[in-house]
């Protein structure tokens, strides 16, 4: 994926932000829903996020790894 760096820093970002919009979605459904409705949702945020993982944030921080952030290095 050939991106010019400060796209790539915007989409990293926003990737970034859209992750923790989904953890915060799974800790909503956990404190509001069945034991079986939270399980089931959080099974399916998480085949989400490893593909946002795998398809776009890796690939995007193999060609600019300084903007991979360090905890995720």
């Amino acid at each position: 994926m050939k991106m010019t760096d400060s796209t790539a820093k915007a989409v990293s970002d926003l990737m970034l932000s859209i992750g923790t919009q989904l953890n915060e979605s799974i800790r909503l459904v956990q404190t509001t829903e069945s034991e079986e409705v939270f399980r089931d949702y959080r099974l399916r945020v998480a085949r989400l996020m490893g593909f946002m993982q795998d398809g776009v944030m890796n690939p995007l921080w193999e060609e600019h790894p300084h903007l991979r952030p360090p905890e995720l290095r």
